[in-house]
């Protein structure tokens, strides 16, 4: 075996400031179906979001050790049209922090979370090696 054995990512994590603002973006804004809700001692610490294809987006509260950031590693969705997302997003107030950005085989966009968290939005082109298009 080389590595650690690693078998799958089992989460992307994101703090937020603020938790009830942070499920509104991420369920009503972004549409991502809301799963596991954990409380601690009656207050809301930690959202998970189901992503197609498998994979969670979980929200916690920030605290001293994990702060919000546009600098930090990001998650990276795949939308069917970035336009019309893009279009969307900037309608509902959403701060675009990079506009649609073209590379020869696919399409990006940068958005921020209500806490300031980066999110790259991605679309690949017909000659990406990846694509079903």
């Amino acid at each position: 075996m080389s590595g650690i054995g690693i078998k799958e990512a089992a989460f992307t994590g994101y703090p937020a400031t603020d938790l009830s603002v942070a499920r509104k973006f991420y369920g009503e804004i972004l549409g991502l179906p809301e799963g596991m809700v954990f409380e601690h001692e009656g207050v809301v610490g930690w959202v998970e979001y189901s992503i197609p294809g498998g994979h969670t987006l979980a929200i916690t509260q920030a605290n001293d050790q994990w702060q919000p950031s546009p600098n930090g590693g990001g998650l990276c969705f795949e939308v069917e049209d970035l336009d019309a997302a893009v279009a969307k997003l900037e309608r509902q107030g959403v701060t675009i922090v990079l506009p649609v950005q073209e590379f020869p085989v696919c399409r990006m966009a940068l958005i921020a979370d209500p806490s300031g968290n980066t999110i790259a939005l991605h679309q690949k082109k017909a000659n990406h090696p990846e694509c079903a298009c």
